[in-house]
């Protein structure tokens, strides 16, 4: 396959890693500024030197180590930390790199054929266990089928705003194409520049505009799959329809479980015409909530609306640690941060100007951070969820609390990413040091705590990162028991076997 290979083990690209003097400086760096962590890096083992086991059956497809192991599981702390020593618990016996639906149908038929698990691979940022190898009962192997070769705008209306776009497409090369005729998707995952639409519609994501349309639900017009016997699942291009359950919604958020999706139509915009932005500062949290609540109950739609806790600040280098910052932003031809300002001075907030583009960059940077964490001995992890504004305060303490106690030593910091007339969605941070070998205890048992903090308090388990693996304890208790029955019957119908990504979601029926 041609394209730019990405690291079998971590973020980026292979010809983009930092040499050994770089990741000892930034290793020292951060370790004086956090007070913990590595000074001396743990070197990644290279490529030449991971050895896989031998697949479990011939395929027609790639068998090379950096096809194997760059698709045995996603880019989650764990991942990473795995990836770097060589480790690749669950690699798939084949990679197929389809470039037409006609070849990924001839991919889904060979695997039923053989009864092979097939896991969909968009970007391969999954950070929930959402795309491990891993086959089911009674399966002979695993296929991951790489879907990026299916990466082109295939039709733009610029009349009704809407573009139809393969699932492929990563967000830079599908917003390069938009760009040619002045739209925009306006969908900024922080893994934008490696994961695909496909991806993005499979996981139900979230991109990091705080309000308005900023999940992908919001912008999915019409969806087209493929599902494991050949057919095509192609709902009806329409701005809105009450005709029963929509086929849509059922494909949003199924990764991969149900069928393959293949393009869609997307709503898109006319690029935005003028930003300005503001970074407010507030002497407590609590009051900075109550600000971004009334920006989006008083009918604002700032572009962004992030307001985060003053430690965390302090370790993101956004601040000195001595205010909790608001970061807000608007788009378009009428922004109206005057008037989010006035309302922040109302609880005492504090503003000033900054550019508009800053905060962006350092949120897509992030993901490299952690690789230089896992790297010198720093557990780092996120967790997101949701919760109405009533509950938002008590919400906050016990899930930091919980997880805070599970940890010991280290920091456990919070920061709104969303908001929403009816609530938010805090954004949870964990820094700490790790002794190596201890990284998966010491993970999973924050994990499970601050899991079990956020279902006891009423709160969803995930709010843009997808369910996969890691989440499925939590999800199975959140769904309701009916909705999981059906679930279970459109699996049995469509994929009787449960080749389909098997393990995530549900376990069949």
């Amino acid at each position: 396959m041609g394209e730019r290979r990405r690291k079998h083990w971590g973020w980026g690209y292979e010809d983009e890693q930092p040499g050994a003097d770089e990741l000892r400086a930034a290793a020292a760096g951060l370790a004086d500024h956090l007070g913990f962590g590595e000074r001396e890096p743990e070197r990644a083992v290279p490529l030449e030197a991971v050895e896989l086991p031998p697949p479990r059956l011939e395929t027609p497809y790639a068998r090379d180590t950096w096809s194997r192991a760059a698709h045995a599981q996603g880019r989650s702390y764990l991942d990473v930390v795995r990836g770097r020593r060589g480790e690749f618990p669950h690699p798939p016996d084949g990679v197929a790199y389809p470039t037409s639906e006609d070849e990924l149908r001839g991919v889904l038929a060979w695997c039923a054929e053989h009864e092979v698990a097939v896991v969909p691979v968009g970007g391969g940022t999954s950070v929930v266990g959402g795309i491990d190898g891993v086959p089911g009962a009674g399966h002979a192997g695993v296929v991951s089928v790489n879907l990026r070769a299916l990466d082109r705008v295939l039709e733009v209306d610029p009349v009704s705003r809407a573009a139809r776009i393969q699932a492929g497409a990563t967000g830079p090369g599908l917003e390069r194409a938009l760009g040619e005729h002045g739209l925009t998707l306006r969908f900024y995952p922080q893994s934008f520049e490696l994961s695909t639409l496909g991806g993005w519609i499979a996981t139900r994501a979230g991109g990091h505009f705080a309000t308005g349309p900023t999940h992908v639900d919001d912008l999915v017009e019409g969806v087209r799959a493929v599902t494991l016997g050949g057919e095509v699942w192609e709902s009806r291009r329409l701005p809105g329809s009450g005709a029963g359950p929509s086929p849509d919604r059922l494909l949003l958020g199924s990764e991969g479980t149900l069928a393959v999706i293949t393009e869609a139509w997307v709503r898109v915009l006319p690029r935005p015409e003028q930003r300005e932005a503001a970074t407010v500062r507030f002497a407590s949290f609590e009051a900075g909530a109550e600000a971004v609540r009334e920006i989006v109950q008083a009918g604002m739609r700032p572009a962004n609306c992030r307001l985060v806790e003053a430690a965390e600040a302090a370790l993101t280098f956004a601040g000195d640690g001595s205010a909790h910052l608001l970061m807000l932003g608007f788009e378009g031809p009428l922004p109206q941060l005057d008037a989010a300002l006035a309302l922040c001075r109302r609880h005492g907030g504090e503003g000033e100007p900054r550019a508009s583009s800053e905060w962006r960059a350092a949120f897509l940077r992030a993901p490299y951070l952690r690789d230089t964490f896992a790297a010198m001995g720093v557990l780092s992890e996120t967790f997101e969820t949701a919760i109405t504004w009533e509950r938002l305060p008590a919400f906050v303490e016990q899930v930091k609390g919980a997880a805070a106690a599970a940890l010991g030593a280290g920091t456990v910091t919070c920061r709104l990413t969303h908001a929403y007339p009816d609530g938010a969605a805090p954004y949870f941070t964990v820094l700490a040091p790790v002794r190596l070998g201890e990284e998966a205890e010491r993970w999973g048992a924050v994990k499970a705590a601050a899991s079990e903090a956020i279902l006891a308090a009423g709160g969803t388990i995930t709010h843009h990162h997808a369910v996969g693996r890691d989440h499925r304890p939590w999800y199975d208790r959140q769904r309701p028991e009916p909705f999981a029955r059906a679930l279970r019957a459109v699996k049995a119908e469509l994929d009787p076997r449960a080749l389909l990504n098997p393990g995530v979601l549900f376990d069949p029926r």
